[in-house]
């Protein structure tokens, strides 16, 4: 067991971040889809779309975790509007981007992407990057100060969710269709580690270390390169960051964490008041906020929400 001081840790983070609305990125995807009407398709187009919501990603990471030290944001070709070069504020100065390119360095062939689980499977690649690093998608935020050992303890990642049993072994789930979603890659990650359950961990940020998934991917191409060939999702796939959290289970290189510390908001169906309630008596005692699909948010919804956010990274 390593005894490294969380204090004297170099911490990075890393996002994703895809522009949708992107002409360019939109006729880069055309070609590969079976129904070109998918690229107006709600359902298609959310994993795509975006609010800038990735400013206040940084933003958070910025005001509540001064310790990390360089932000890489991997895109395919894009930079989000207020990092570009001419705009760039000198705050942003430890913001980096990484293209695609750089992390699938060898296995360039598998570009373009359209899916999350690939460019995931690369992260460990981006040149430079610290052993200990934390990956966020561009809807996770941090909402109150944090501290290295939230994340990492003795240099160990710390693990927020809990153990369940895989759907096959839940007797009612065995006469449902099942559904491939965000649970199923992750038991096809612990089955991978050669686990008979999963730990299910949920929407807050990822600690992750670079030699786990180095390690394995050196022992396993075929591994790495059945997950990273797939250009959009597929149920065969397992979630990278599952993987490394159950061969730190494995290897006893983790602490788990019963609270999540974490306000989660994947709909935007209820009455405005029920937001402000949230977000301003709910949050108090959390971390981390998250905010899938925020570009299905109803506009009166969408600009209190974004106007909090502006509000607490000041």
């Amino acid at each position: 067991m390593t005894t490294t001081k969380t204090e004297e840790l170099i911490i990075d983070a890393v996002i994703l971040w895809v522009d949708g609305d992107d002409e360019k990125h939109q006729a880069k995807i055309l070609p590969f889809l079976k129904d070109s009407n998918k690229i107006t398709s709600k359902k298609f187009r959310t994993r795509f779309d975006q609010v800038n919501e990735i400013k206040f990603t940084i933003d958070s990471i910025l005001k509540f975790a001064s310790y990390v030290r360089n932000i890489y944001v991997v895109t395919d070709e894009q930079t989000p509007s207020f990092l570009k070069n001419e705009h760039k504020d000198a705050k942003y100065k430890n913001v980096k981007i990484i293209d695609h390119t750089e992390i699938f360095d060898g296995y360039e062939k598998y570009l373009p992407t359209f899916n999350c689980r690939p460019i995931e499977t690369c992260l460990y690649r981006i040149p430079e990057l610290a052993e200990h690093f934390i990956y966020f998608n561009d809807d996770f935020f941090l909402i109150n100060e944090t501290k290295p050992s939230d994340f990492f303890q003795n240099g160990l990642p710390v693990l927020r969710g809990k153990w369940l049993k895989f759907d096959k072994d839940i007797f009612y789930k065995r006469f449902k269709k099942a559904k491939k979603g965000h649970k199923a890659i992750q038991q096809n990650a612990a089955k991978l580690a050669g686990f008979n359950k999963y730990y299910n961990f949920k929407h807050t940020p990822h600690p992750l270390r670079k030699t786990t998934f180095k390690t394995y991917f050196e022992g396993h191409e075929a591994v790495l390169i059945e997950n990273i060939k797939h250009k959009f999702r597929n149920d065969i796939q397992f979630t990278p960051q599952g993987l490394a959290n159950h061969l730190e289970i494995k290897n006893k290189t983790c602490v788990f964490k019963d609270d999540l510390q974490l306000l989660y908001f994947r709909s935007y169906k209820k009455p405005l008041i029920w937001y402000k309630f949230k977000l301003n008596v709910k949050s108090k005692n959390k971390l981390f906020l998250g905010m899938q699909s925020l570009d299905l948010c109803p506009p009166k919804i969408l600009d209190y929400i974004l106007k909090w956010l502006e509000n607490r990274m000041v």
